[in-house]
């Protein structure tokens, strides 16, 4: 089975951490965005941030994916944040009524300028996610 098209980069700074995505979010891919997430709640993570500005595509599952470690971490006193969905994802909360689960103002730590996806592994002393099958999680 081939990789995933998708990119996953984790920055911690104390118990905040940035997840930024690049790529395609489908179905062979969710699972790395699932375990990135999971990782940062049982890290200790308290606030996620995730910057979609280079996601190219997120089909329903990615939604689904976000709702669900959003639920996770609203029930461990946590948040989950998405900024700059692709227009796909954002029409799909839009559709659904449910982006005022996952969007929120931008942290003062993102502000308002979009992340620079590193070009190479994460300089973070997170190690990165490895790249897991469709039939994982």
């Amino acid at each position: 089975m081939p990789l995933p098209q998708l990119a996953v980069y984790r920055h911690d700074q104390g118990d905040r951490t940035l997840i930024a995505l690049a790529g395609e979010i489908d179905l062979d891919s969710v699972p790395l965005v699932r375990t990135a997430l999971e990782r940062c709640l049982r890290d200790g993570i308290r606030s996620i941030d995730v910057d979609l500005t280079a996601v190219s595509f997120c089909e329903c599952s990615g939604l689904n994916a976000f709702l669900r470690a959003s639920q996770q971490a609203t029930s461990a006193g946590k948040t989950l944040r998405l900024h700059r969905p692709p227009a796909m994802l954002a029409r799909m909360l839009d559709l659904t009524g449910c982006g005022f689960l996952l969007l929120g103002q931008a942290s003062p730590s993102l502000g308002d300028t979009p992340a620079v996806v590193p070009s190479g592994p994460p300089r973070a002393s997170v190690p990165p996610v490895s790249a897991l099958s469709a039939d994982t999680g």
